[in-house]
């Protein structure tokens, strides 16, 4: 299993604001709006992406960072034989995505994702 992404998720009560904050000082531009989670990336640099939620469509809980594995169920297996806290189970999205979240030992918490094939 390897890591492809990690993206920092900040939780807004105000998207339009925390939108308008990092698109007019940082330049970012939006990438993905579903209305509860707006992502935006650097234009000249994809990759480098920040997420702002409101909440989490699925799951009870705002995650710190989303990050994007190729194997999902892998990373769920090794969170599982770690004993390690999941939060939200493993699920398929109707947005595209294979995911579940678990509690690091810090007590934070983190989306691992997969997006479908």
């Amino acid at each position: 299993m390897a890591v492809s992404r990690v993206v920092p998720d900040l939780q807004s009560t105000d998207l339009r604001a925390a939108t308008e904050f990092y698109t007019r000082v940082l330049g970012m531009q939006i990438v993905m709006d579903h209305g509860w989670i707006v992502t935006l990336a650097d234009p000249d640099r994809p990759e480098v992406q920040l997420s702002l939620m409101t909440h989490d469509l699925s799951a009870d809980v705002v995650p710190v960072a989303s990050v994007q594995v190729d194997d999902v169920d892998a990373a769920y297996r090794a969170a599982r034989a770690a004993g390690a806290e999941i939060v939200h189970e493993l699920t398929d999205e109707p947005w595209g995505v294979r995911r579940f979240f678990v509690r690091d030992p810090a007590g934070h918490v983190m989306n691992i994702l997969s997006h479908a094939r």
